[in-house]
């Protein structure tokens, strides 16, 4: 372990030459850094991020936490590798494929909404660390590759990177959160939705706003929760690749 002045000077775990360290001898059979991450991201999904501890680890791996730390310095280190693992996840397209720009744009924009919306505790982390782990990094790149098959100048890619996947962070962190919660009390996410509803119009101010939103609610669709979500995910997709298209356009 470090000390905590040490600990403080850290940027990231992929920066400091021990993502590849091992166990020593000694140690329980069957451990190693990749069972403890796949374990902590097991852990993240089922309990959320405020309840994970490198203690309560230990005990679902049945070793002793002083054990863990043989592998990882710190629990920040842990919370990063995992991180990159739930990256890894995402199905990259490739881009030099010869497919329109459009159909590959969304559909990484859609495996990132996915993603976030899976593992509700990837939020806060991917706004916390330097997020330069492999499985990040090869998602970055097929997206800059993506983005640079649209046309727009190079000063423009940032911002339309920005555009697109900020919104999906956003989106796909409220879906996850909501989802959630929904889960933390018992309900599927159409009773939640119901019983938040009920609960806001007992409000008189926030009830005037729901009247006033009636029209937008009925023109939304969907029966479900779930269909609502996917209409509103892909409408505002489309508006943000018309948007790029405009931009092209007027050169």
């Amino acid at each position: 372990m470090v000390r905590a002045a040490e600990r403080a000077a850290r940027t990231s775990v992929w920066l400091e030459g021990k993502v590849r360290r091992g166990g020593r001898g000694g140690q329980p059979s069957g451990l190693d850094r990749d069972r403890i991450t796949e374990v902590t991201v097991r852990l993240l999904d089922a309990e959320g991020l405020a309840k994970f501890s490198m203690r309560r680890l230990a005990a679902e791996l049945n070793v002793t936490a002083m054990s863990v730390y043989w592998y990882v310095d710190t629990k920040d280190d842990l919370l990063e590798l995992a991180l990159d693992a739930a990256f890894g996840e995402i199905a990259l397209p490739e881009p030099d494929a010869d497919e329109d720009w459009r159909d590959q744009l969304r559909a990484l924009a859609r495996e990132y909404r996915s993603l976030l919306v899976r593992h509700p505790w990837l939020s806060p982390l991917a706004g916390t660390f330097l997020n330069i782990g492999p499985n990040n990094l090869a998602f970055a790149r097929v997206v800059q590759r993506v983005i640079r098959r649209t046309g727009l100048p190079t000063h423009g890619l940032a911002a339309a990177i920005s555009s697109v996947f900020q919104f999906v962070y956003g989106f796909g962190t409220i879906e996850g959160h909501f989802n959630a919660r929904s889960a933390d009390f018992g309900m599927t996410a159409d009773e939640y939705f119901k019983h938040a509803m009920s609960a806001v119009t007992q409000d008189p101010q926030a009830a005037e706003v729901v009247k006033e939103s009636e029209d937008i609610m009925a023109a939304r669709g969907g029966d479900t929760v779930h269909e609502m979500w996917e209409r509103d995910f892909d409408f505002a997709l489309d508006l943000l690749v018309a948007g790029i298209e405009a931009m092209v356009a007027r050169g």
